[in-house]
């Protein structure tokens, strides 16, 4: 299929990129995975891109004993393995600023020891009590460490007189359920008002996915068929076996990041950038969408099958987890949004592990012209034009649409024009966390989850969650590596339309 590639000139481009003020960023789990995989990287390209303030610090808290030397090196073999390189005077000049305290997550006495050795580092850094933190703990923590900060006086600046700001970052998932949401919440609120709660959602960090608020005039029910938002993982449960088995796809990815971008790809237009107007925007139209009934959905879990060629277990297979388990690995929906501008326009969202390929996506398929002025040459059918979001592996935006091949015969043909940030801005995307961790220290709540938000998602997924749990029959079954299965096509297909290809621009 012929392709169209874009170019870029200096005079295109405008930044509005933001340091961040002064901080102190204090990290429960400081020596887990996700401190590893992303935290540690990520602050540390903010640092080699001139973002940070001088005088930040980052004071790692953990259960694990380590001395700030220690921490040092794994703060250095963590950036390593994430393929990132630098000089031996940056890596001295960004783990300096690393500083590392043990302790039990039960005990009074260790928040009190963090609160004595905040003192201490804010005046050797001559940081004004402006502090973030990050929990990079398992949920099951997040109400003993909240309580604690409170009872210790660390959810408000040290000084009474002081400029400084206290935020709290907490990572999904945010409950299991309406209940258990709405339990964290008084616990959070008891200790830190709203304006001081970033609930972080990784997706919404990406550039791809920013870019939505980028198009409006044929975004409604004129111009727009209907709308397939994809999350696709080939890599199973990983290590998470116990956490997912009790979670399951409903509530790890599809009331988090598959409605975050559906709320972000339908909401109206904000008034302003500003970060209420988004997020005002964002639950209006949660709260339009249609109530869901259990028939507008399919889950299923994956079996064995292969990846890449490679066998691998089914889920029932996997490492702590049940082996009579019906917890789901993939679902399918179709929902509708009861505005004027979606009024009964599907979107399709699925998500699911162990699939033929990663994929996030979201493809906006657009009406077929009413009339074709050339179908006497057989040409009265042509596929409809589609714009893809593409958000993962690579992210980038492509419009598929019909044209006229040269010559004097009529030929008409598809054609895909690509946008890939890789591409044409020749460098890596930055890590979505880098994003979202500036904008937290820079007091920016606009990519963040809101209370009333998650209250709203959580109430719409409620009667799927009990019928679910009623509901004594296992999961359609799906062999790992597949693209699909038939029932999740049924959903589709009963319309006339069919999934997207995974990985493809087709």
């Amino acid at each position: 299929m012929p392709e169209i590639q874009p170019s870029l000139t200096t005079q295109d481009i405008l930044c509005a990129e933001v340091a961040a003020p002064p901080n102190a960023l204090i990290v429960f789990g400081a020596s887990g995975d996700l401190t590893r995989r992303k935290l540690l990287p990520s602050i540390f390209e903010i640092f080699t891109r001139d973002l940070l303030d001088e005088r930040f610090y980052l004071l790692g808290a953990g259960r694990k004993k380590l001395s700030d030397a220690d921490f040092r090196k794994y703060a250095k073999q963590a950036i390593r393995q994430n393929s990132i390189d630098a000089t031996a005077k940056a890596f001295n000049s960004f783990t300096e600023k690393l500083y590392y305290i043990d302790g039990d997550y039960n005990d009074a006495a260790f928040y009190a020891r963090i609160k004595t050795k905040l003192t201490e580092l804010d005046k050797k850094h001559k940081v004004d009590s402006s502090r973030v933190f990050y929990l990079a703990v398992p949920p099951l923590l997040y109400n003993t460490i909240v309580e604690h900060l409170g009872q210790a006086g660390l959810s408000c600046p040290a000084e009474p007189n002081s400029q400084g700001k206290t935020r709290l970052v907490i990572e999904k998932p945010f409950g299991r359920d309406l209940q258990s949401a709405t339990e964290l919440n008084q616990i959070i609120h008891n200790c830190f008002d709203e304006s001081q709660v970033y609930r972080i959602d990784h997706y919404l960090g990406k550039d791809t996915v920013q870019n939505i608020l980028m198009f409006e005039p044929v975004w409604n029910r004129n111009f727009i068929d209907h709308v397939q938002i994809t999350i696709a993982e080939s890599v199973g449960v990983e290590h998470r076996g116990s956490y997912y088995d009790k979670a399951g796809a409903l509530r790890d990815i599809f009331q988090n990041h598959m409605l975050q971008m559906l709320a972000l790809v339908a909401m109206e237009p904000p008034a302003s950038f500003d970060a209420d107007h988004i997020r005002d925007e964002k639950v209006k139209l949660l709260r339009s969408i249609r109530p869901l009934k259990n028939d507008s959905f399919v889950r299923g879990q994956y079996g064995p099958g292969s990846i890449d060629g490679k066998g691998v277990v089914g889920y029932r297979q996997e490492p702590e987890v049940d082996p009579n388990s019906k917890t789901e690995t993939f679902v399918a929906s179709k929902l509708f949004i009861d505005n004027l501008r979606w009024k009964d326009v599907p979107f399709y969202l699925r998500t699911g592990k162990r699939l033929a390929t990663k994929d996030t996506e979201i493809a906006i398929t657009f009406k077929k012209v009413p009339h074709s002025m050339f179908a006497s040459t057989g040409l009265g059918d042509m596929p409809p034009n589609i714009l893809i979001l593409q958000i993962q592996p690579e992210e980038g935006i492509s419009l598929s649409f019909q044209a006229k091949r040269p010559g004097s015969k009529l030929c008409m043909s598809t054609l895909n024009m690509n946008f890939n940030y890789r591409s044409v801005f020749l460098t890596d995307m930055p890590e979505a966390y880098q994003r979202l961790l500036l904008d937290c220290m820079a007091g920016d709540q606009t990519l963040f989850t809101r209370q009333d938000d998650m209250d709203v998602s959580w109430r719409l997924l409620m009667p799927i969650l009990e019928a679910w749990q009623m509901d004594n029959s296992a999961p359609y079954q799906y062999p790992a590596g597949a693209e699909s299965f038939p029932a999740a096509d049924k959903l589709i297909e009963s319309d006339g339309r069919k999934w997207r290809n995974l990985g493809t621009s087709d």
